[in-house]
Formats: structure tokens, sequence, C-alpha cells
């Protein structure tokens, strides 16, 4: 390939690059995956408080922290294009690296700094608006083009015969991301609560984050001297697109049946394009048709966050000795992950041991299987959780018929509701209907009280008062956390009592103090129980966390594997990014599949339970499994790099002649083709 007017083969090493080896594996390769693991800890530190941070401090609203959130991870996913094309085609894969790195640690300080209260005096939100809005541009234009540069400049520290260490390199790559994102969902949280000035501490979590970014450029930096690093080839994606557009036109012009047939539709390029370049088309356009299918397991996989937290609401999260929030349950999978990685990597060596190879599309195929079963066995978990706890329903509009004390009262029931009826029956039979909560509480429990003393009455929690309660009127609801609760009771002349309960996880209670009160022990205290508390334990939920890890592990590291090994020498960092796109193709059917999901709730003639979404999106993806399944039987491995120096050893050249002669020929063909046009032009005349 050419550099600066000189050519230099791709497979020899730069003069400065000192090759150090350690235990069998490049040095080099232990600088970028630190750096993987600090830049990851800052982007999942950084996306953490984004949605608090856009609300509570920015004071945008719901709607606008939405689509902003969304945007921003959109963008975010689309930017590996991005940084394939640049890495490729321009700066090559460590210039690319060094220089958005610095791009993305520079979004998280103006991030920072627009987090700082009173920045400007008087304080201006406008501003604190604008730089955050500068500041995630910047992360996107960093963190987003550096994703597909790491993996695939990592697997260039390695020689053509060292398979086996770049394969274990992947996983490792891949757990060093998991163990950022872990560390950040413990690390974050702690910031957040410390005290500087405001309520939510955000300049103390982005500013940990940039520095993380700062250290994550500094690895990388200093093992400059170890990397083996490849010059970019020219504009590679302007080439590839000019050359196919050659072959579907020349193609198109030849026809008639008076042509004979090419082996492959590309061949047809070969009239102006040399062979090398169009073979390399062909290693990648196998690669993209078996990307495909993929999305639809990111879209699967992707529906995991949400609704599993949301089924974890319904669930009891006492283990014992420890107590587990519902949305705690999330940090399974990255603890999986880290496990089930090395484990991975041992059972596919011992299989391979015993003569069974287990090539990468076969890993990914066994993945989404694994992925699969997480959706059905989280579909079994609904149905308990579904079934803890029934109502009674009524239709809308009914009406139903109470007696008391011979006095007939008329009930109507509204749509959509819960309710409460409070029947006084003297001196005349009256009532009072108090709308209740739709929904199970987050976790924890909500309470509210009734009195039914002539005088009025106050409660209170560890100081906190559910207010001053008059005669047959209802407080609002407040949480209550999973424990031993004692509620003070007191009136205004004095009398005071103390109500101990413990609470379990996700009821609802009503409490009625009644007339005949005893002030002694809080005798004769009724409990209503409006919703059952959560029967069904998470532990349930460990298998399905199991197998979506265990699917992921093996199709992530897979699929980092071949697009690194299926690419041809000078796209290898542009595979990596169209990997990364089949993500974000994932992540925007997802969005897609729960709006349309949302709409459809809300239609009265449509109603599907979690559990029948669960079985669904399981057979989503085990229909995309067999199909996957079967493009990949067909699909022939090959060796890029011994491709392409069988095609510089049939020429009878080096690679440096090669190059050139390549280069040569290409503009003869160009040149030829044009006077070839130009005739048929005159002729035509």
């Amino acid at each position: 390939m050419r550099i600066g007017g000189q050519f230099q083969s791709s497979n020899v090493l730069p003069l400065f690059c000192q090759k150090v080896e350690c235990c069998g594996y490049p040095l080099s390769i232990f600088f970028i995956l630190v750096t993987e693991f600090c830049e990851r800890f800052s982007y999942y530190g950084i996306r953490g408080i984004l949605p608090l941070y856009i609300t509570k401090f920015l004071l945008w609203d719901t709607h606008n922290e939405f689509y902003m959130y969304y945007a921003f991870l959109a963008c975010l996913y689309l930017a590996p294009i991005l940084g394939g094309i640049i890495a490729d085609s321009w700066l090559g894969t460590f210039k690319t690296i060094i220089y958005l790195s610095i791009v993305s640690a520079a979004g998280q300080v103006v991030l920072t700094v627009s987090a700082i209260d009173d920045i400007t005096v008087p304080d201006n939100l406008t501003v604190h608006r604008v730089l955050a809005v500068i500041g995630l541009v910047l992360i996107v234009l960093g963190t987003g083009t550096i994703r597909p540069c790491l993996p695939a400049f990592g697997g260039d520290q390695f020689e053509h015969h060292q398979t086996r260490q770049r394969s274990i390199f992947f996983s490792v790559f891949f757990l060093c991301k998991e163990a950022g994102l872990l560390v950040s969902i413990f690390i974050s949280p702690i910031l957040r609560r410390q005290k500087c000035g405001i309520q939510v501490c955000y300049p103390l979590v982005s500013g940990v984050a940039a520095a993380l970014m700062v250290v994550a450029l500094v690895v990388f930096v200093v093992g400059s001297r170890m990397y083996v690093k490849t010059a970019p080839t020219g504009n590679i994606i302007l080439q590839v697109s000019k050359c196919i557009g050659f072959a579907i036109k020349n193609r198109y012009r030849h026809r008639s049946s008076q042509y004979p047939p090419r082996e492959h539709w590309m061949d047809w390029a070969s009239d102006k394009y040399d062979k090398l370049l169009i073979q390399q088309i062909k290693m990648v356009l196998k690669a993209l048709f078996l990307f495909l299918p993929l999305p639809m397991f990111w879209m699967v996989l992707d529906q995991e966050g949400a609704h599993w937290s949301m089924q974890a609401m319904g669930m009891d999260g006492d283990f014992g000795f420890i107590i587990v929030q519902y949305d705690q349950m999330q940090t399974l999978l990255p603890i999986l992950n880290i496990i089930l990685v090395p484990v991975a990597g041992l059972l596919i060596y011992l299989i391979e041991k015993c003569g069974f190879k287990v090539l990468p599309l076969k890993r990914m195929a066994v993945g989404m299987f694994l992925t699969a079963m997480a959706f059905i066995s989280a579909g079994f978990v609904q149905l308990e959780v579904d079934a803890n706890g029934e109502y009674l329903t009524l239709d809308y509009g009914s009406y139903e018929d109470v007696y008391l004390d011979n006095e007939l009262v008329h009930v109507r029931v509204f749509s959509g509701t819960r309710q409460t009826l409070v029947i006084n029956p003297a001196p005349h039979v009256g009532m009072i209907r108090y709308d209740d909560v739709n929904g199970k509480p987050h976790g924890d429990n909500y309470v509210r009280f009734i009195s039914g003393l002539s005088t009025g009455v106050r409660v209170s929690l560890n100081g906190v008062y559910f207010g001053q309660l008059s005669t047959l009127v209802m407080s609002g609801y407040s949480s209550v956390s999973h424990e031993r609760q004692t509620f003070t009771i007191s009136n205004v002349a004095g009398q005071q009592c103390d109500y101990t309960r413990e609470f379990g996880f996700g009821g609802v209670y009503t409490i009625v103090i009644p007339s005949t009160l005893s002030w002694e022990n809080c005798g004769g205290i009724q409990e209503v129980e409006e919703m059952q508390p959560n029967s069904v334990h998470m532990a349930l939920q460990i298998p399905q966390y199991f197998f979506i890890s265990a699917g992921e592990v093996l199709f992530a590291v897979a699929g980092l594997e071949f697009s690194y090994s299926q690419a041809p020498s000078n796209m290898k960092t542009v595979l990596q990014a169209v990997w990364l796109f089949t993500l974000s193709m994932g992540f925007f059917i997802s969005l897609l599949v729960n709006e349309v999901s949302e709409i459809l709730q809300t239609s009265e003639n449509f109603e599907m339970k979690e559990w029948a979404e669960y079985i669904l999106f399981a057979s989503l993806l085990l229909v995309v499994c067999v199909i996957f399944s079967i493009m990949a039987y067909f699909y022939t491995y090959i060796d890029p790099v011994a491709i392409e120096a069988e095609f510089k050893r049939k020429e009878g050249l080096d690679s440096d002649e090669t190059d050139e002669n390549d280069e040569l020929e290409m503009k003869e063909k160009e040149s030829q083709h044009h006077d070839n046009e130009e005739g048929l032009k005159q002729s035509k005349m």
C-alpha cells in the first residue's frame, strides 16, 4: 500500500515497533484491554446518570428527556460506522483511537462543567443546557467512533498463526467490557450520593468518568512503541462502492445471453478493477449476508432490561443474608458474564481437544438458542407472578347491590380503576369512594390510614407524618420499605400508642383505626390488604439470567472473532463497525416494537399478557436461529491473509510490486474503459 509516495506491505511491522511477548501473547494487548475497561466504565457512568441529569438538573420534561436520551444512544450506536471508515481509509486505527479518545475526554469534561451548580452569576439554565448538548455530541463523536477500532486493533497485534491466542483475546476483551459495566453499576450510585451542594452529585460522577477516559488514553499511549500499526489504504469505502456499482452496471450492460456468464456477479468489475480488490469485496459480502438476521437477536436481547425488572417488581427479594431490590437483579447479568467468559472458553477448548471444531458461527447459533430458552424460562416465571393475587373484577358500568341495615346501596363500577368504598351506617347509610393504586409498588409497600375516631389523630413513621386524620378521611399512600416498621398514633389530648408490623415486598395496605381504639397497645386496629405482598421469590429469575448470559457470551465473543477473522486486511475495522451496526439496528427495532406494543396495549380490543410476550420473543428468536443456522451451514470459512498472499504469488510479485502494478493496472483499465466508451459514443453518432 502506498504511504507518502512509497509502498509498504501491510504484513511488515513498522520499524519502531518493539515486539514483546508475555506468556505467548503480545504485551501490547494488555494496554488495549485496560483501555477498554476504563473506556467502558467511563461510558456506563455517564449513561447511568443521564436520564436523571436531563430531568432533575437541566429541568427538561419527561417527553424531552425520552427523545434526548434515545437520540444520544441512537447516535452512539451509528457512530461506529464513521469510526471504521476513518480508521481504514484515513487516519489508521492507532491514530483514530488517539484523536477520538481526546474528543471523548473533552466531551466528558464539558459535560462535567455543565453539571457544576452556579457556574454563572446569576445562574443561567441555558448555559448548562448548551454545554450539556456540546458535551454529549463530543462523547458521541469520540466514544462511538472508537468502539470498532479497539477490538480490530487488538486483533492486529497477533501473528497470522496465533488464531487460538486471538480467540482468547476477544473473550477477554468482552470480559473487560462487562467488568467496566459492573464496576460502574456499583461505584456510580455511591458517587451520586456524595454531598456536593445539590441533591445528586452529577459533577462527581461525570468528573470521575472523564478522569477514567483520560486514564484510558494515557494507558493506550504508553504502549505505543509495542503496537503493530497498519497504515490506512486510502478511501477504501469509496473504492468498494465504485467497484460494486461498476459490477452492477456492467452486468446490466451485458445482460444478453450472447455474453458468457461469470462465476460471481462481482467478476463483472474485473474489466476495470483489479482482481484482489474484487476478491476482498467478495469476502466482505459473504460476511455481510450472514449479518442480516443478527439485528433480531439484539432486539430480543434488548427486551431483557425493562421487562425483567418489571417482572422482579412483583417478586420477593429477601434472600435471608441480603435484601435485593427489583432493579438490583440486573447486576446479576454482568456478574454471570464475567464468570461465564472463562468457563465458556475452557469448555470450548476441551471440546476442541476431543476433535470437535467449535467454529464461531456454531457458537453464535447456540447463543441464539440459549437466549430463546431464557425468555421461555421468563415466561413460566411470569405465570407464577401473575398467579400471585387475583382480585374481583367487574364490568364497566355495572352496579353492585349492597344491603346494610336493610337499606339498599348501589355501587357504580368505573373502568380501569381500583376503588375502596367506605360506608358510614349512622345515622343514615352513606358512602365515600376512594381511588386505589392500580399497579404494584416499585419494590416497596404502599400504606395509607383511615380513622373512625371522633377526634383527629396523627400518624407518623420515623418522624414523617401521614397528616392530620379527621373522621373517615383517608390519608394518601406512603412508601414503606421491606422491614419491621413501627407507626406512632397520637391525638391532641396527648394519648399515644405504637403499632408495629413486618412488611414484605410489593404489598398495598389500608390500616383502619377504629372508634374503639385501645390507646394502651393500639388494640383493635384492622388491616385491609388491597394487594398481596409478593410471594414468588426472585431466585426463580436466576435460571433465565444464566441462560441469557451464556447466550450473550457465546454470541458476542464469537461475533467479534468472526468479524475480524473473515475480513480482508484493509477492511478489518469497517467489518467490526458493521457488526456493531447490527446491534444498533436491533436497538431501533426494539424501540419500534415497544412503541407498537404500547399503542396496542391502550387499545380496548387488544390484550397480551406479559408471559405471552416472552414466549413470542422466544419463538421469534428460535425462527431466526433456524434461519441463521441454515445460512451458517452453507458458509465456507476463508483465510483472508492466505487468499491475498495467493493472489500475489500467482502474479509472481512481491507485496510492493503487487501494490504498484495493481495501481498501474487499474489506471490502464480505467483509461481503456474510458476510450471504449468514447469510441462507442462516436460510432453511435
